[in-house]
């Protein structure tokens, strides 16, 4: 099959901006981007179809590559489009003499969308630290926007369960709780809430779906509670055992459930869906698909983030084991304010390298959310903007470590008394010491002017420790190659490498505190440094070049082998360099105003950066 395909297309209809991408296998047989398009999403009015928004994004790539994308995209053929045959195009090509044998058409063409706002999710449980908690992963992990999460424990009356989920019209409802052979009342009363809501889908005249994966033993009482007003599916249990859990058949339902109830309720999806080689993908799904595949072929931990206009999104794969989180509250343009709201005036101007009156802070950040396409105009502008990244990207990773948990309840036998105390919790998977790998994508950090400010913004948002590479998506293509990656990964592998990621270099970054100015590590080998606490230095070294070191801290800090025990690490540069981050973890700013404004100051020229004036 892979040596018949020597062009794809994909397509990611976002929800105001659809972006095309082109794929070619150039003489070498290896998959490389060639083009890339974009054009206004258009699933609302007046246009309401969205495959316009697709036609003009492949038009772009024709400008772009000057190669001929199916020619049913092109401007004088458009009309082809009335007759369903851009899907021929797409599927079979054409072949132009004149070009001695290339092909015109795509040979695969692939999609994903998260146009229409998303696939919006309400889960129900019986404990909101345990099957309530599991049904959230399940749903994140399945690319939702989690609007809420109802739980026998979650200390709200009946009704006002009820007037939640009439007043948010989920798409989906997730509905979980009790072990197979375990709890039956709590899930009876969760379902006839449910029914007593009755809420009505967002899209179409249609039954609202619930998944239920639950305790096998209540199936038929779950059935005749929600009755024939709601569209029941069944999955296995999503905690079968205490200690254990089983995401994958919710998130299969969840993805199925969001093809047939809300993407093709959208204008246009069920012409999209025919062009498809493949059935189209939600967006953050798409994303998650493609970390943890590489995740699991290069035996890396990664922690990745898409920072957006209005959410963050986090995904993380630690031994294998994937989790996805979106905050839906912190972003930086539409949800700016709520990144003050949650983090603080004082958190904010922390990372501002210059006085600045707490009023101006406030009200730059205000103007950004009512006018949230408009982009710094000023390096001080810049700064604020960068400032507001990290703390979104540092709450967004404390919400994420808050889910990204080892199950709760293993090995204990308690009743449902006890296990409402809240006792005992699981202990978060995200260990920082075991990371290899940051990926940072979304504007602020794949659009910043120079890669050294995105690496900055990550190492201060995330504190990584030990080794670490720091790494940017290019220009957001991870969807594309998402979807991508289910069917043809190799191709998807090969662009991720060389096209969509880049590589910002090594950072080395001791666990400890101390007193600034003394010793904290030396680096022998390749590489020949001594770094005192308190300093940033930055070795120059590019991408694809390697050096073989061993890092000796001092007995009060630790880079992954205990406190003064050495290590041996290969690095690898790249844009910016190996990176030796001395500020020690945790990251401590100095209080007093001064002091701290000198050392942001210090570390912005250690890192290649311009000082404000």
């Amino acid at each position: 099959m892979s040596q018949d395909i020597l062009r794809i297309v994909a397509t990611d209809c976002g929800s105001t901006t659809t972006k095309s991408i082109m794929i070619e296998r150039n003489p070498a047989g290896e998959y490389r981007l060639v083009a890339r398009g974009e054009a206004p999403t258009t699933v609302e009015r007046p246009f309401e179809d969205v495959t316009i928004g697709v036609t003009n994004a492949m038009t772009e790539l024709e400008e772009v590559s000057e190669a001929k994308v199916p020619e049913g995209f092109t401007a004088a053929r458009r009309n082809l489009i009335k007759d369903g045959q851009v899907w021929r195009m797409i599927k079979e090509g054409v072949r132009n003499e004149e070009r001695k044998g290339e092909f015109d058409g795509a040979d695969l063409y692939v999609s994903t969308s998260s146009a229409g706002g998303g696939l919006q999710m309400m889960v129900a449980g019986v404990v909101k630290e345990m099957s309530a908690e599991s049904a959230e992963r399940a749903a994140l992990g399945a690319g939702a926007i989690l609007m809420d999460t109802l739980a026998v424990n979650d200390g709200r009356k009946d009704y006002e369960r009820v007037e939640r989920l009439r007043k948010l019209r989920p798409d989906i409802i997730l509905m979980s709780g009790g072990t197979d052979g375990g709890t039956v009342s709590h899930l009876i009363d969760m379902a006839e809430v449910i029914r007593r809501a009755d809420p009505k889908p967002r899209f179409g005249d249609m039954k609202l779906p619930v998944i239920f994966a639950g305790n096998k033993d209540v199936r038929p009482q779950v059935g005749d509670v929600l009755g024939a007003t709601i569209e029941l599916n069944i999955v296995d249990n999503l905690r079968p055992t205490l200690d254990e859990e089983n995401l994958g058949p919710a998130r299969d339902e969840i993805h199925e459930l969001f093809l047939q109830h809300v993407m093709q309720q959208a204008p246009g999806y069920n012409k999209l869906l025919e062009w498809a080689s493949y059935d189209v993908m939600a967006t953050p799904n798409a994303v998650g698909k493609l970390l943890k595949s590489y995740a699991d072929q290069e035996g890396l931990n990664i922690l990745g983030v898409d920072i957006g206009g209005a959410t963050t999104d986090v995904f993380s794969v630690f031994d294998g084991i994937y989790n996805r989180t979106v905050s839906a509250n912190l972003g930086m343009s539409y949800s700016i304010c709520n990144v003050l709201k949650e983090a603080g005036t004082a958190n904010i101007a922390r990372w501002l390298p210059f006085e600045i009156d707490p009023y101006e802070v406030r009200n730059r950040m205000r103007n950004k959310m009512i006018r949230p396409t408009t982009i710094p105009q000023a390096y001080e502008d810049l700064l604020i903007e960068q400032a507001v990244s990290r703390e979104a990207l540092r709450l967004a990773f404390d919400h994420h470590k808050s889910l990204a948990r080892s199950l709760k309840g293993v090995q204990q036998n308690r009743d449902i008394g006890q296990v409402f105390s809240q006792t005992e919790t699981g202990a978060t998977l995200i260990k920082m010491l075991k990371l290899d790998m940051i990926i940072g994508s979304g504007g602020v950090l794949s659009h910043a002017p120079m890669r050294a400010q995105s690496a900055l913004m990550m190492m201060d948002a995330y504190q990584p420790e030990g080794v670490t590479m720091l790494t940017v998506d290019s220009i957001f293509m991870m969807p594309h190659l998402g979807v991508l990656s289910e069917h043809f990964y190799e191709a998807a592998k090969q662009v991720f490498d060389y096209d969509c990621i880049v590589k910002c270099g090594h950072c080395i970054s001791p666990i400890g505190t101390g007193k600034e100015g003394e010793d904290m590590v030396t680096i022998t080998g390749d590489i020949n440094e001594n770094i005192k606490v308190g300093e940033i230095k930055v070795i120059p070294l590019e991408r694809y070049q390697f050096k073989n070191v061993t890092i000796t801290p001092t007995k009060n800090f630790d880079v992954g082998a205990g406190k003064g025990k050495p290590i041996e690490a290969k690095l690898e540069g790249g844009t910016v360099g190996i990176v030796i981050d001395g500020r020690g973890r945790p990251l401590i700013l100095p209080e007093d105003n001064a002091t701290r404004i000198r050392k942001l100051r210090e570390w912005l020229e250690a890192m290649g950066l311009p000082l404000p004036k």
